[in-house]
């Protein structure tokens, strides 16, 4: 549990794009799942919901079987006309101390979801509440935006989009991401301002296409 905190604190401050060239774009999650607010951002571990489309009991669920730091990833199917949850849903989940919800599918009340400023990611926003029959699971292997994400998986999302890092794949990756960031400052020097410099990156990239 320490260790996964660790990786949690260290990941808080990589972007999702430098996490997606470690793992070269394999993880990510379909661009259509965006930030309600653009700077919003999440590190946890994922607690995993499978629901049909419209009946959303097993996100309530997942929000009583929650720990601190947790990453509620929803698939919902990618349906967008029946909300997974509201503002009144979200609310319980913050105070309980979830980081944010991932969601192949839509929210409501979107104004007063936004006024929690608690992290949410989907695919917009609808007006249509789902039901509570009961089916659906919570802690199982699912296939969220394109992606397949096993709980406890590390999630890390900000306004570029979200992508998964396989359990035990964390210090791996972790290195890989710091080397891309120091690689890109080094490049971004070298050429800063300086047109001779630009054209000569350009030459380099343009003969070895």
């Amino acid at each position: 549990m320490t260790v996964q905190k660790d990786y949690m604190k260290e990941f808080q401050s990589i972007p999702t794009t430098a996490i997606s060239d470690a793992m070269d774009g394999l993880n990510n999650l379909d661009p259509s799942i965006k930030p309600l607010q653009e700077h919003y951002k999440i590190v946890g571990k994922a607690l995993t919901v499978k629901m049909p489309v419209g009946d959303n009991l097993a996100v309530l669920k997942a929000i009583y079987e929650s720990k601190p730091s947790d990453v509620i990833v929803i698939d919902a199917k990618g349906d967008t006309y029946r909300a997974v949850a509201g503002d009144f849903v979200l609310g319980m989940a913050q105070t309980l101390g979830v980081s944010g919800f991932v969601i192949d599918g839509v929210i409501r009340d979107v104004q007063d979801s936004k006024a929690l400023n608690f992290p949410v990611f989907c695919k917009g926003t609808t007006m249509a509440a789902s039901g509570k029959a009961g089916v659906g699971e919570i802690n199982v292997p699912i296939s969220c935006g394109g992606v397949s994400v096993q709980p406890g998986d590390l999630i890390v999302a900000d306004a570029d989009g979200v992508t998964v890092i396989p359990q035990g794949m964390e210090d791996e990756i972790l290195k890989k991401s710091l080397q891309k960031i120091e690689k890109d400052e080094k490049r971004a020097q070298e050429v800063s301002g300086d047109v001779e410099a630009i054209r000569k990156y350009l030459e380099s990239m343009i003969s070895k296409a």
